[in-house]
């Protein structure tokens, strides 16, 4: 990723898609906001895998790697299994929640025509992705490098 774009713009953009004057914004707008809200968990989760198990960008092939190693699905597969991503602290379980819910959300705006959001819904998961984003980044690096490790290479084997 542009080193002039980080995971928050995406939470920008989302809040900037749902000012409106005078009314309500269009669902499309509403629409595009949710899908941002989850890229800006999904790329928090791209960022911190490449720098948790390569470092800065020093080896920029092996950064973007690992990077554009994280799978969409398989994240958030991830992180629904209650079984492992309970061994790791709060503030990574209440991001691997945002993540899978927000992946979910996403679909439903992408893919459902039928599917109406308010204003204030989106509003209110912007606020959740900022405050579970800023509490993921506190969480000591051990514990981020684990999550990173496990959300790329999955379960480990018995």
């Amino acid at each position: 990723m542009d080193a002039d774009v980080k995971p928050s713009d995406f939470l920008t953009t989302a809040e900037e898609l749902i000012e409106s004057e005078g009314g309500r914004p269009r669902q499309t707008n509403l629409w595009r906001a949710c899908s941002s809200i989850y890229y800006a968990l999904f790329h928090t989760l791209c960022a911190t895998s490449a720098k948790m198990l390569i470092g800065q960008q020093q080896t920029k092939r092996a950064w973007n790697h690992v990077y554009r190693s994280v799978d969409h699905k398989d994240a958030k597969d991830n992180c629904r299994r209650p079984d492992m991503i309970k061994r790791f602290p709060p503030a990574i379980q209440d991001f691997a929640l945002m993540f899978s819910q927000m992946q979910e959300k996403r679909h439903r705006a992408d893919y459902d025509p039928d599917h109406r959001l308010t204003k204030s819904e989106v509003e209110t998961d912007i606020q959740a992705a900022r405050a579970a984003m800023s509490a993921f980044h506190r969480v000591p690096a051990k514990h981020r490098r684990a999550f990173a490790a496990y959300i790329i290479l999955g379960k480990p084997r018995s």
